[in-house]
């Protein structure tokens, strides 16, 4: 029987706009080991009941310790198996399907690859970048609570709770503050592009073979590309010599929604 795969749905069409950084993860992970799946999207305010209702419990947590529910999840009959967190889905599917698709995600390195990783990759994300999220607007008009995008409006207050700011507006990004952010984000990258560059045989940080690694990073370039102005995007390929650009071209194959 084909596994189900739980995405959050976008705008339509959702096969365009899916850009969740979690489930791309695990939806590249998907495709790389060629396993048969289908997608179920899920609205935004319903990811918590359908979630739920599967007795999975949350994989996030707020910080006032509440439960945060969000996706991806995996259902796979073959093994009456539900997981609920990109990382153990990867981990599942190289464990139960090993000889599927391009290989291993989790491939063996050398005694000299492993010890260059780990010390190159012990970083601490800066806890001053600002937050950047996708912001909704409505008319007044569309204020009547039957309608959808009074459902998203609510739900966008889950995003204000957990990012710890005041309203949904202080999100907003312009002008010379967004040119910072810019800035500040392509300098942050730095280390982890210099991990990628190590290997001239590129894209991957292992070379030529991919891994999951790779296809994390994979994931929030999926959200830039879809999120991001098309000049923004095309900027940020090209920081520290391309090697994002390069990585997503090559992870593209592994893209298709299904």
């Amino acid at each position: 029987m084909m596994m189900t795969f739980y995405d959050i749905a976008m705008a339509p069409p959702v096969t365009k706009t899916c850009c969740s950084p979690n489930p791309w993860k695990a939806r590249l992970a998907l495709n790389f080991k060629g396993v048969p799946y289908s997608t179920t999207w899920v609205s935004l305010p319903e990811i918590a009941t359908v979630r739920r209702a599967l007795a999975v419990p949350a994989a996030r947590k707020f910080a006032d310790g509440a439960d945060f529910y969000t996706l991806p999840m995996l259902s796979d009959p073959a093994t009456e198996s539900i997981l609920g967190d990109s990382f153990d889905i990867a981990a599942y599917l190289q464990t139960t399907y090993p000889g599927c698709g391009a290989g291993d995600l989790f491939p063996a390195q050398s005694q000299s690859q492993s010890q260059s990783q780990s010390q190159s990759l012990d970083y601490v994300f800066p806890g001053d970048l600002a937050m950047l999220v996708p912001l909704s607007q409505r008319r007044e008009a569309e204020a009547d609570s039957r309608l959808p995008l009074s459902e998203y409006a609510r739900f966008n207050m889950h995003f204000v709770r957990r990012a710890g700011v005041a309203s949904w507006e202080d999100f907003a990004l312009d002008g010379r503050k967004r040119e910072g952010l810019k800035i500040a984000f392509r300098d942050m990258l730095g280390g982890l592009a210099t991990l990628f560059l190590r290997d001239p045989a590129g894209p991957f940080l292992l070379g030529e073979r991919a891994s999951y690694a790779d296809l994390i990073v994979g994931g929030w370039l999926r959200m830039m590309c879809v999120t991001l102005p098309a000049a923004e995007w095309e900027e940020a390929r090209g920081w520290h010599a391309g090697v994002f650009g390069r990585l997503y071209d090559a992870l593209e194959k592994y893209m298709e929604v299904k």
